[in-house]
């Protein structure tokens, strides 16, 4: 008797390719065990397997687009799990739906960077035809409507009845477009020319992961549209650091490593609390300021496949000791590839931490729709005038970028100040 198992909630996303199948018919496979990975615009991600079993039959293929509750495989529970194994499938039969499979015309994820069509620059309709509007709430009819207009129905506010996406909605979207172009003097970037480098020698090519492409059209995007600025700064640590190997030696057996980086986070939260445009984003039209009550900090996690950046939800409500934990379960969830869609959304700043790399500052990149990022760079012994003599003390080096129609300069200088001063003295937190 076998049971059907079905694609876990997932979150928002729908459509999500099949891009490995990690068993065969005929494993023995044990609970939590994974069975495929799935890669969303943002993440890969494996589904497990919720018990034990051997594989009866596998009902999906690399390439086939899933949502929750598409049909993954047939499994013969083993042990207890058998004896419930027909109810099971009786009432999954009824209630979830058959596997998702992509037809010819299904479209894969847009860039990101097309997200605003440019005035100068004309989309194919091979083009239109990639659009993806996985996520979106509207009608076929309208989803046809965008196709045609070449608009990613995701980056459309729906006005309708629960947030459905209407006709006025997708007008309105392609009127700001518009209108900022032509505010842009119809910027519009000439193509790379096509080289054919092995004329020079022997080269290999080799594809970019999914995380890769997306991550970069993301960030090219922002960085055309969001008018940047960094302000550079130094935090003396040196007391600071000394209190984290005593808080490290201390926690040690318990297994939480605590970092500067879980220090780094609470610092932010008290900056955001501080200045309160910092933890703000602008309206899709760019009229409105959203200011946001709650403290959820993103953290660029370096990966085999890309850089992604999961969020710590509510820093503000939890100690250095619990961050810490967490930090650790996400990097290694990120490492692991089961980070899901919902782990990476909400962020209200981020932090890209290349201490433990090297380098001395750098300009990271505004993670719109945020308004400020944080980037830290290593630590170094300095001298430093005390007054009378000089002293070695640790210097941390701070970059943090902002969106300037949002925080001006003097704000911006205000903040890593104000920063400076609660990392050189951690007591600072608390108030």
């Amino acid at each position: 008797m076998s049971k059907e198992i079905v694609v876990p909630d997932i979150g928002d996303f729908t459509d999500v390719e099949v891009v490995e199948v990690l068993v065969s018919a005929g494993d023995t496979i044990v609970a939590e065990q994974s069975l495929i990975s799935l890669e969303s615009d943002k993440a890969v991600m494996e589904i497990p397997a919720p018990e034990d079993g051997i594989v009866k039959e596998i009902k999906v293929k690399v390439g086939d687009r899933v949502s929750a509750g598409s049909l993954i495989l047939l499994l013969e529970p083993s042990g207890k799990a058998a004896a419930s194994a027909e109810p099971a499938k009786k009432e999954t039969t009824q209630t979830k739906p058959a596997p998702a499979k992509a037809p010819a015309a299904k479209p894969a994820s847009v860039p990101e960077a097309q997200q605003r069509p440019a005035p100068a620059a004309r989309m194919d309709e091979a083009s239109f035809a990639k659009i993806s509007f996985s996520g979106a709430y509207a009608s076929p009819a309208l989803r046809k409507f965008a196709r045609e207009l070449g608009v990613d129905l995701r980056q459309v506010q729906g006005s309708g009845r629960k947030g459905r996406i209407v006709k006025e909605d997708v007008q309105s979207f392609v009127k700001r477009a518009l209108a900022q172009g032509a505010g842009m003097g119809g910027l519009a970037v000439a193509p790379m020319p096509a080289i054919d480098f092995s004329q020079w020698g022997e080269i290999v090519s080799k594809p970019l992961t999914k995380i890769n492409k997306l991550t970069g059209q993301f960030l090219h995007r922002n960085w055309v549209s969001v008018p940047h600025v960094t302000q550079f700064d130094e935090a003396d640590i040196t007391d600071l650091e000394d209190f984290r190997k005593s808080m490290l030696e201390e926690h040690k057996d318990k297994g939480v490593k605590i970092t500067l980086l879980a220090f780094l986070m609470k610092a932010v939260v008290s900056g955001l609390k501080e200045f309160p445009r910092f933890n703000t984003s602008l309206d899709a039209g760019g009229e409105n300021l959203i200011f946001k009550k709650y403290f959820n900090v993103g953290v660029a996690v370096d990966t085999a496949d890309g850089l992604v950046v999961p969020v710590v939800r509510e820093v503000d409500c939890k100690s250095l000791v619990d961050i810490a934990a967490e930090l650790g379960e996400i990097s290694q969830k990120a490492r692991d590839k089961k980070l899901k869609p919902a782990d990476m959304q909400g962020g209200c700043v981020t932090i890209s931490s290349l201490g433990g790399i090297g380098g001395t500052k750098f300009t990271p990149i505004v993670n719109s729709p945020e308004v400020v990022i944080l980037g830290v760079s290593r630590a170094k012994m300095q001298p430093v005038w005390n007054g009378k003599e000089f002293t070695p003390r640790l210097i941390l080096p701070l970059s943090l970028s902002y969106d300037h129609r949002v925080i001006d300069g003097a704000d911006g200088a205000r903040f890593t100040t104000f920063l400076s001063s609660v990392l050189a003295d951690a007591r600072r937190m608390l108030l």
